[in-house]
């Protein structure tokens, strides 16, 4: 159902992996990809990092403490964000960063805020973040040709990228934890395309059309790929946008996702349809709904 794919035949234009990719784009919304150029020791190498500023003493993190900021930007405690809001706060932890354009007085491009420690964490995070939007814009400009459009329409809507790198901490399943209660609720992704490595822990599940749960892994330098709610409308519903949730298990588990998404001034609308819409204002309203610091009212 979830196609694994060959990145460096996708680039190539490869006939048959196009024809598979167009089938993960449209029918699961899912697949998982290796051979991107980041390999298994730069993956670990990059999870050790997050693992490492997951340890710090409470105290430390908080001094990056998104909550105390209007944007996404820093450390987000257990229980600072609701994905479904028919569930309780979800109860993982995460550490985000992103795009730097505070000319612009926009939230979603605010300035970073990096910790103290560990030693050399935003050196090797800012290199992965500039390193996996390469991989991210190399698979967004297949899709683009396994769904019948131009190779590059993608191209120019990305020099100022709202592109947020998030690092999950998931920790073993908590002993309070009843049925209301996941290290994520089942959402979709809001914006376009989500690069997604993993320590190989088992966590992330799938809804079939069935309305099953499907377990989705990829090991250190593999990536699983899904789409946001933003391409499914840019596409005009070709690319299928996937409920997805971690449940959480015995074991505690890392993930990063980077969330690839255009310019804030970027038309979404469906391609060819002559409507508007931005953006930058449908990404934020989501953010708002999302993390409880920027919730309205």
């Amino acid at each position: 159902m979830i196609p694994r794919l060959d990145a460096a035949k996708i680039a190539a234009r490869d006939a048959e992996t196009l024809a598979a990719l167009k089938i993960g784009a449209e029918e699961s919304g899912f697949l998982t990809v290796f051979n991107t150029g980041i390999s298994p020791a730069r993956m670990r190498f990059v999870l050790a990092a997050y693992r490492a500023f997951f340890d710090l003493p409470e105290a430390e993190k908080r001094a990056v403490d998104m909550a105390a900021t209007g944007s996404n930007r820093g450390w987000g405690a257990p229980q600072s964000e609701q994905v479904d809001p028919e569930v309780n706060p979800d109860y993982k932890q995460v550490y985000d960063c992103g795009f730097e354009a505070p000319d612009t007085c926009l939230s979603v491009y605010a300035a970073n805020l990096w910790p103290e420690r560990p030693e050399g964490f935003r050196q090797v995070i800012e290199a992965y973040y500039r390193d996996a939007m390469a991989v991210a814009m190399d698979l967004l400009r297949g899709i683009a040709e396994a769904i019948g459009e131009d190779r590059g329409f993608f191209d120019d809507k990305f020099a100022r990228p709202m592109a947020l790198l998030r690092g999950n901490y998931y920790p073993p399943r908590p002993g309070w934890a009843g049925e209301k209660d996941f290290g994520i609720g089942a959402h979709t992704d809001y914006g376009c395309l989500t690069l997604l490595g993993t320590d190989g822990v088992p966590g992330l599940e799938v809804l079939t059309p069935e309305d099953d749960w499907l377990p989705v892994r990829a090991d250190p330098g593999e990536f699983i790929i899904n789409f946001g709610e933003m391409l499914e409308i840019w596409t005009g519903g070709r690319v299928k946008a996937t409920l997805h949730r971690v449940r959480g298990s015995a074991e505690e588990r890392i993930s990063v996702p980077l969330f690839f998404n255009p310019d804030w001034v970027t038309n979404v609308a469906p391609i060819g349809s002559g409507e508007a819409v931005s953006a930058g204002a449908h990404l934020e309203r989501r953010f708002n709904e999302t993390y409880l610091h920027l919730k309205k009212g």
